[in-house]
C-alpha cells in the first residue's frame, strides 16, 4: 500500500493523504537555522543547537501524535479548517504535501477555497519562511479570516519541559507593527531573540496560549480561530505563542500570497536595548524587509532550488531503473546532507536534548557528504579531531553550539579513533588537500596541546595498537560501533546507563569488529604516511595491520564465520558454542572489507553463513538467534525483545558492510539483492508495513523474530545514509575517488545492464558509461584509449573525461 508517490522531475515526494502510518517529515535548512516539518505541519525549529537554541515547542510521544507545530487556520463563514488537515481534522476536498529539497509545500482545499503553505529556510538566512497562498476557486466572492500559529519554546528545550516553577513565570513578548518578538530571558543573560512577522496588515494578534486556545482546550478546539477574532493578548509569564489574524477577500479566481517569517536574531551584549525594556530590533527589521514582497520571497526560494541543483550535480547516474536513479541522484544524497547537519541530534525519534554530534557518527557521515560540500567537510574534520585526547581516544560526542566534548557521556568507545582516519582519508581522496594533515589541531580543545592533524591520526592508529587484550585483539572499552554490546558494564540497576556505567577493570573484553576496522582502515593511514614521504611509518602501519589480520584468523574465526568478541571472562561472543547470538553481522562485513579471509576462502564461508542465518526479505538481521533473556555480561543488546534494535533487528547501517564485502569477493547479484531489500524506494509499496518515510532510510527495521517484522523505526538521522550512498555509488556502480585517480570498478547485478555515471571531482568531470553483465573486473577505455587496471588518473580542472567500462 502506498500513501503517495515520487515526483522525480521535481525532486519531491508527494503525500496524497494526511493519514500516513506515522508523521512523515522533512528537514528545512542547510547552514545554521533548521526546521523539522511533518506532512501535516508539525515539528519544530531551532538555531544550530536543538537543545540550547530551540525556537518552537514540540511534545514528543504526544497523544495524538504530532500535535503542535506551524498551523494556518481558516475561518470561512464559521467553518474552521487547515490546509494541513491537523489540528481540526476537518475533511478536505483535496490534500497534498510535497516534501522537496529543503522545503515542504502543504496544500488543502474546501468549499471553493484552496490554501497552500510553502515552508523553507532560505540559503544563508537564520529564518524559516512560511508563504501562504490562498485561491478562490468558486464562482462567488470569498471573505474569510486567516490565523497563523506557533508556540515558542523557552530556548533550552530540556529546561522548557521540566522547570515549570520557573518557566511559568518568565515568558515575555513584544508586539510592534504586527511583528511578534519573543524575548523570554532577554532581560538577563540572553542576547538573542526570535521574531514572527508577516508582510501584510493584520486585524489582530495573540501571544498568550490560554487566550488563543481557551483554557482546557486542545489545538483542535482553539478558541480564537473558532471565534474568528483575535484576542490581542500579551503573554506575561505562562505560555508565549505567536498568532496573527488576517482578513482576506478574494474575487472568483483570485489568489493572494502572504509571507510569514520566523527569525532568530542576536544583538551585541553591550547594545541590546533600544530603550529600557525594549529590545533592539534593527536585525529583525532588516530580516522582515527582505521578505516584504512576494517577489522577494519567491526569489529566495529560487536561490534555494539553485543551491540544491549545485549540490546534487557532483554524482548522478542514468540507468533506466527509476528507483535506483532516484535513490542515488536525489534522496540518498539529500539524507546525507541532513545527517551532516543534524548528526543524531534532532528528529522525531531523537529529541535534540540528549545527544550532540557523535565522534564516530560525524566521521562516518563525512563519507556521504564530502563530495557535496568538501569545504564544510574540512571544517567538520577539525571540529571532530579537536575533541580527541592525547592518547588517541576521544569524547564520544560534542555539542554543536560550543563544539566542545560532552563530559556527561565521556569517552571509552574504542572504535571512535579509527573512524577519524577513515573520514580524513575520504576527504583527502576527494579533494587532494594533503595540506590539511599539517593543520594544527588541539587535543581536548586546548590550544596549548595542539598538534598536526597527521599526529592526531597517528594517535588514533596507535590507540588500537596500545589497547589490545590477551588474543592481540582490540579491547572494546565501553562499547564499539554497537553501543549496546557492553562487555564491561554488568548493570543490574534499573535506569542505569549501559554506556556510562563505570567499566570493570581487567583489560580482557576484545572486539573482533574493531580488529576488522583496523584491517580495513589501517591501510589508509599507511597510504597517507607514504604519500607524505614517511615510508618508515607506512611500513610500521602495514606490519601492524598484517599482525592484526593474523590475530583475527587465529583467534577470531569460529569455523564458519568470524566471531564477534571475547567477553570480560574471555568467553567467545558470536560463536556456535553460544546458545543465542551465535553469529553477528558486523565482523562478517568489516573483516572482509579489511581483506581478512579473502584469499583462503573464509570470506565466502562467512558470507554464505550470513545469507543462511541472517538474511530476510526486509534486510539482514544483526545477530541470530535472538537473545531470549538478559545477559548481564553482554549488556543492553540483550535487554531488547527479540527482533528489535540490536537484539536481532535489521540495522540498515551495517547491511552495507555486507554488501561491500560481497563486492570484494565479486558476488554482484547478492550485493544488488541486499541493497534493494533496504533501499527506501524499493520498500515504498509496503509502506503500511514499513510505516516510516519511503524516501529516506531508517536506522532499524524489525527483524524476523519480532512481532512486526518489516516495521521501521528511527528514520533520517542514521549512518545508514552515508554508508548506503558509499555502497551504491562507490561499490555497486563502482565509481570512487582514490588518492591518485578515480577508481572505476563496478559490481552490480546483471539487471542493471548499462548505465552512465557523471562524476565531478577535483574540478574535472568524468562521464563513465558502463556495460554490465553482472560480474566484476571491468576493462576500461579513457577518451578512447584502453588502460590497464581500474584507476583513471585525475585530469586537469575543467576537463571532461570520457570513460567506458565493460564488465
Amino acid at each position: 500500500m502506498q500513501f503517495g508517490h515520487f515526483d522525480d522531475e521535481a525532486r519531491e515526494y508527494v503525500i496524497t493523504t494526511p493519514h500516513t502510518p506515522y508523521p512523515w517529515i522533512n528537514y528545512l535548512g542547510a547552514q545554521d537555522f533548521f526546521g523539522l516539518v511533518s506532512h501535516t505541519g508539525g515539528g519544530y525549529s531551532f538555531y544550530r543547537d536543538a537543545k540550547l537554541r530551540r525556537l518552537t515547542r514540540y511534545r514528543y510521544n504526544n497523544v495524538p501524535v504530532d500535535d503542535g507545530g506551524r498551523y494556518f487556520s481558516i475561518n470561512d463563514g464559521g467553518e474552521v479548517w487547515s490546509p494541513g488537515y491537523r489540528p481540526y481534522k476537518t475533511e478536505l476536498d483535496s490534500f497534498e504535501t510535497r516534501h522537496g529539497m529543503g522545503y515542504t509545500r502543504i496544500a488543502g482545499s474546501r468549499n471553493g477555497l484552496t490554501a497552500s503553505v510553502l515552508l523553507f529556510v532560505p540559503v544563508d538566512v537564520n529564518a524559516e519562511v512560511h508563504r501562504v497562498e490562498v485561491t478562490n476557486t468558486s464562482d462567488a466572492p470569498k471573505s474569510f479570516s486567516l490565523f497563523s500559529f506557533l508556540e515558542f519554546n523557552l530556548w533550552n528545550a530540556e529546561d522548557d519541559q521540566t522547570n515549570y516553577q520557573r518557566n511559568l513565570s518568565i515568558g515575555e513578548v513584544e508586539v510592534v507593527d504586527g511583528a511578534i518578538y519573543h524575548k523570554t530571558e532577554y532581560r538577563e543573560r540572553r542576547d538573542h531573540y526570535a521574531v514572527y512577522g508577516v508582510n501584510a496588515p493584520i486585524a489582530g494578534f495573540d501571544t498568550d496560549r490560554d487566550t488563543y486556545l481557551g483554557f482546557g482546550n486542545g489545538f483542535d478546539e482553539a478558541a480564537v480561530p473558532h471565534a474568528g477574532k483575535a484576542g490581542n493578548s500579551i503573554a506575561s509569564g505562562w505560555y508565549p505563542i505567536a498568532s496573527h489574524q488576517l482578513e482576506v477577500e478574494l474575487a472568483p479566481g483570485e489568489s493572494k500570497a502572504f509571507t510569514f517569517v520566523l527569525g532568530y536574531l542576536e544583538n551585541p551584549r553591550e547594545d541590546k536595548w533600544e530603550a529600557p525594556g525594549v529590545i533592539r530590533k534593527d536585525g529583525a527589521r532588516e530580516l522582515l524587509a527582505r521578505f516584504a514582497t512576494d517577489e522577494q520571497t519567491l526569489a529566495e526560494f529560487a536561490t534555494l532550488n539553485a543551491y540544491w541543483d549545485g549540490l546534487l550535480g557532483s554524482y548522478t547516474v542514468e540507468s533506466g531503473h527509476e528507483k535506483l536513479d532516484r535513490m542515488v541522484n536525489i534522496w540518498n544524497q539529500y539524507q546525507c546532507m541532513v545527517t551532516y547537519n543534524m548528526s543524531r541530534s534532532a528528529s522525531f525519534f531523537e529529541t535534540g536534548m540528549g545527544r550532540g554530534m557523535g565522534f564516530r557518527d560525524s566521521s562516518q557521515d563525512l563519507l556521504g557528504f564530502v563530495h557535496l560540500v568538501p569545504e564544510r567537510a574540512r571544517e567538520r574534520i577539525i571540529d571532530i579531531a579537536s575533541t580527541q585526547f592525547e592518547d588517541g581516544s576521544a569524547y564520544h560526542q560534542y555539542q554543536p553550539l560550543t563544539k566542545r566534548g560532552n563530559h556527561t557521556l565521556g569517552s571509552g568507545f574504542n572504535d571512535d579513533p579509527l573512524w577519524l582516519i577513515l573520514g580524513v582519508a575520504a576527504y583527502v581522496k576527494e579533494t587532494g588537500d594533503f595540506a590539511i594533515l599539517d593543520e594544527l589541531v588541539p587535543f581536548d580543545n586546548d590550544e596549548s596541546k595542539a598538534a598536526s592533524l597527521m599526529e592526531h591520526l597517528k594517535r588514533s592508529f596507535d590507540f588500537t595498537i596500545n589497547n589490545r587484550g590477551p588474543h592481540g585483539l582490540p579491547l572494546i572499552g565501553r562499547a564499539d560501533w554497537n553501543d549496546c554490546l557492553n562487555l564491561n558494564c554488568f548493570s543490574t540497576e534499573p535506569g542505569e546507563s549501559f554506556q556510562t556505567t563505570g567499566n570493570r577493570t581487567g583489560g580482557v573484553a576484545e572486539s573482533i569488529f574493531i580488529a576488522g576496522m583496523f584491517a580495513a582502515i589501517g591501510p589508509e593511514y599507511a597510504a597517507l604516511a607514504r604519500r607524505r614521504g614517511d615510508d618508515a611509518e607506512a611500513q610500521r602501519a602495514d606490519e601492524a595491520v598484517a599482525a592484526m589480520r593474523d590475530a583475527v584468523l587465529e583467534h577470531g574465526w569460529d569455523g564458519e564465520w568470524f566471531l564477534r568478541a571475547y567477553d570480560y571472562f574471555g568467553t567467545k561472543v558470536g560463536s556456535h558454542e553460544n546458545e543465542d547470538g551465535q553469529i553477528w553481522i558486523e565482523p562478517q562485513g568489516f573483516c572482509i572489507m579489511g581483506g581478512i579471509g579473502v584469499e583462503d576462502g573464509r570470506a565466502l564461508k562467512a558470507l554464505d553463513a550470513t545469507r543462511e542465518r541472517l538474511n530476510t526479505p526486509h534486510g539482514i538481521v544483526l545477530l541470530n538467534p535472538a537473545y531470549r533473556e538478559y545477559h548481564v555480561e553482554l549488556g543492553e543488546v540483550t535487554s531488547y525483545p527479540p527482533g528489535y534494535k540490536e537484539n536481532a533487528g535489521i540495522f540498515c547501517h551495517n547491511n552495507p558492510w555486507v554488501i561491500i564485502a560481497e563486492t570484494v569477493v565479486g558476488r554482484a547479484e547478492h550485493a544488488w539483492e541486499y541493497w534493494k531489500q533496504i533501499a527506501p524506494a524499493y520498500r515504498e509499496e509496503q509502506s503500511e508495513v514499513h510505516r516510516l518515510e519511503p524516501y529516506v532510510y531508517a536506522q532499524m527495521i524489525a527483524g524476523k523474530d519480532a512481532v512486526r517484522h518489516g516495521e521501521a523505526k528511527n528514520s533520517w538521522l542514521t549512518g545508514t545514509a552515508s554508508w548506503n550512498f558509499v555502497t551504491v555509488s562507490q561499490y555497486l556502480l563502482g565509481v570512487r575517488p582514490d588518492y591518485d585517480g578515480l577508481v572505476v570498478d563496478p559490481c552490480i547485478g546483471a539487471e542493471v545492464s548499462e548505465y552512465t555515471v557523471r562524476r565531478v571531482v577535483r574540478g574535472a568531470t568524468y562521464v563513465i558509461h558502463v556495460t554490465n553483465s553482472g560480474g566484476k573486473g571491468a576493462s576500461l577505455t579513457v577518451d578512447g584509449m584502453a588502460i590497464e587496471g581500474s584507476l583513471v588518473p585525475y585530469a586537469e580542472p575543467g576537463s571532461v573525461v570520457e570513460v567506458r567500462a565493460t564488465v
